[in-house]
């Protein structure tokens, strides 16, 4: 089944294989199943082509994929540009939900450990 050009894997339930689309989770899968009225543990290959219209008409009514990503895209530009706190810890590439940064904070500022080199030294030539 595809849906925006994004293909839900057959092989797994409906409520987990929709949330291959950037958008999607767990809970919100959950709830287009239920409106539309199909059973969870439904795979994608044992749908109708009913079912699958109902499941695409339900999902293009939403933001998701790259038009979500536009809008969270432009919402951190506007907090950037008008300067608030937030905007400014992503200028700055620092956590910006109340993280501590004296240890901890290591994705948002690429501050990735190096562990030490192996015991192994280089073999001196005598």
């Amino acid at each position: 089944m595809r849906i925006l050009g994004i293909t839900v894997p057959n092989e797994k339930r409906l409520e987990f294989g929709l949330t291959v689309l950037y958008g999607i989770g767990i809970s919100t899968a959950r709830k287009i199943l239920d409106k539309v009225g199909i059973d969870r543990g439904r795979y994608a290959k044992d749908l109708t082509p009913e079912e699958e219209n109902k499941i695409r008409a339900v999902i293009e009514n939403m933001t998701i994929e790259g038009n979500l990503k536009r809008e969270v895209a432009a919402n951190i530009k506007r907090i950037k540009d008008i300067k608030t706190y937030r905007g400014v810890r992503h200028l700055k590439r620092l956590p910006v939900r109340g993280q501590r940064t004296k240890t901890n904070s290591r994705t948002v500022r690429g501050n990735v450990r190096k562990t030490m080199a192996s015991g192994k030294r280089k073999e001196s030539k005598t």
